[in-house]
């Protein structure tokens, strides 16, 4: 592993990329300390001291809303319009039609998709200044309310700007990235707190012991959920072009048990907390009611927790895996199933294969999501961090990243190979 973290620092471009992505990530994190003016500091510290919905939120804002700094709203909005956009390319056939143009029909696309951000964002901010204009947080007038929301609404935008610039000109995918280095920054904190405790006696070390192997168990379980694949073996016909003779060889489609990622658990959380936040912002019997049904650890919150991660699992794979594809590219080339026709009925044969373990990987997703946050529930422990959503959220965009570099590195190796002496005996790379 330390070779190729050395190779990665050798190639130029790959060296470019990562500290590319590091500067933006440094950035992201200066941000997040930016106070937003005209708004009380202390206060607002107090309120996220009461724990809550507001501290789960805070997690994967990187402590930004909890200083209520020009990053406050995170990469919230986004992925909010995120869902929406690919909701309605699912239901109206123009946009779907529009996706499958190209590169100029997924352009449009990812134009509404920031422009539908911006909208979030705005929403959001003109309701979090009202909200903590009711608590006392934000004392200033209309003049002061206009400047808070337009610069948080600012910082949104930003956020989703660095991390666009992060997947075209850095490695891994950005928006996941902001996330993890969000919930990465915690951690310090959280150990320094978890220390604490058990130096004032408010946690028992057997207990913080008992979490720590939940923890690593837990890692174990989304790398294996995250590696994890069912091989389908493919054979290809022989077919004689000319005087050569091609095809005859097996191989194997890779169907990954989550082929979704964490795209799943980041659309969850998105969708529960957004009424909860909206219902955050009014007082009165039925806003309590919507705070209390929809905050998490309640069990409303739980079953619609697990229905939308199961859901969101399909949902994603059937947006980036087309099985009718697959099949006929391997009807193209000559390739088929063994047992199976070619054509349609391999097409319902891979779509039967992904569904069912499609559902094994969107059970156990929500299963490692939530035995974390409820063991953390019964042994009491309030401060600790280290929750199965944000555990899985971390682990797969390190492996993803890490594959991305991966890839790289292969394909440079793999140009090195194809080499070939000159007259002079010197050596031609291609």
């Amino acid at each position: 592993m330390l070779d190729s973290f050395r190779d990665a620092f050798r190639l130029p471009d790959l060296k470019r990329r990562i500290l590319f992505t590091l500067g933006v990530l440094l950035i992201f994190r200066l941000g997040a300390h930016v106070p937003t003016p005209g708004i009380d500091a202390e206060a607002m510290s107090s309120l996220f001291d009461q724990g809550g919905v507001l501290g789960f939120l805070d997690i994967f804002a990187g402590g930004a809303l909890r200083r209520f700094s020009v990053f406050a709203l995170g990469v919230a909005p986004y992925i909010n319009a995120s869902i929406v956009m690919q909701l309605l390319v699912v239901i109206f056939p123009t946009l779907e039609k529009m996706q499958k143009e190209g590169e100029d029909g997924r352009k449009k696309i990812v134009q509404w998709t920031r422009l539908a951000a911006v909208g979030f964002a705005l929403v959001q901010a003109i309701g979090m200044t009202f909200w903590l204009r009711g608590l006392g947080i934000f004392s200033g007038q209309l003049f002061e309310g206009a400047i808070v929301v337009c610069t948080v609404t600012a910082g949104a935008i930003a956020v989703m700007w660095l991390g666009e610039e992060i997947s075209d000109h850095g490695i891994g995918n950005g928006i996941s990235l902001l996330i993890f280095a969000g919930i990465v920054a915690r951690v310090p904190e959280a150990i320094i707190q978890s220390w604490n405790m058990i130096r004032l006696g408010e946690m028992n070390f057997l207990v913080l012991l008992l979490a720590l192997v939940l923890m690593v168990g837990v890692i174990a379980g989304c790398i294996m959920l995250q590696e994890g694949q069912r091989r389908l073996p493919v054979q290809y016909a022989k077919r004689v072009v000319g005087n050569k003779v091609y095809g005859g060889q097996s191989t194997f489609i890779p169907l990954k048990v989550n082929q979704a990622g964490v795209i799943p658990i980041i659309f969850a959380s998105s969708v529960l907390l957004f009424p909860y936040s909206i219902a955050k912002f009014f007082s009165g019997d039925i806003a309590l009611f919507f705070q209390r049904i929809f905050g998490p650890g309640s069990f409303v919150y739980t079953i619609f927790y697990v229905v939308l991660i199961i859901f969101f699992s399909y949902f994603y794979t059937a947006v980036v895996f087309n099985p009718a594809d697959v099949a006929n590219n391997m009807k193209k080339y000559g390739g088929f199933i063994l047992g199976i026709r070619p054509g349609k009925p391999t097409s319902d044969f891979i779509e039967k294969v992904m569904s069912r373990i499609t559902l094994a990987g969107a059970v156990f997703l929500a299963f490692v999501a939530l035995v974390p946050n409820l063991m953390t529930q019964f042994m009491g422990i309030t401060s600790f961090y280290f929750g199965g959503t944000a555990v899985l959220i971390v682990v797969g965009v390190a492996l993803d990243t890490v594959h991305q570099i991966e890839g790289q590195l292969l394909m440079r190796h793999y140009e090195g190979i194809l080499k070939r002496k000159d007259k002079t005996g010197g050596l031609l790379r291609f």
